[in-house]
């Protein structure tokens, strides 16, 4: 990837282990990249209109403002997702 930051936006609620997955992967993934990602994450359980939007899909990542993973999501499709938006 090359050029400015990716920022990832993970939607999440406490108690998710598919959430703490996803967060994991990330991480390992951002810290495994010669560029900058900043990595944010938005708590659903607080807030009813994403809990409508989301409650049924958590986790979801978004990157650069688009959806890209819900459920789960690998290490090598995360790079390729990072890859093919840097690109496009």
């Amino acid at each position: 990837m090359t050029g400015g930051i990716a920022h990832l936006t993970i939607y999440t609620r406490p108690g998710c282990h598919l959430c703490d997955d996803m967060k994991a992967i990330v991480a390992r993934v951002a810290g495994a990249l010669p560029h900058a990602i900043a990595i944010g994450e938005v708590d659903i359980s607080s807030d009813r209109e994403l809990e409508r939007l989301y409650g049924e899909e958590i986790p979801v990542l978004f990157v650069n403002g688009r959806k890209a993973a819900k459920y789960r999501i690998t290490e090598s499709e995360l790079r390729r997702i990072l890859e093919a938006r840097s690109s496009g």
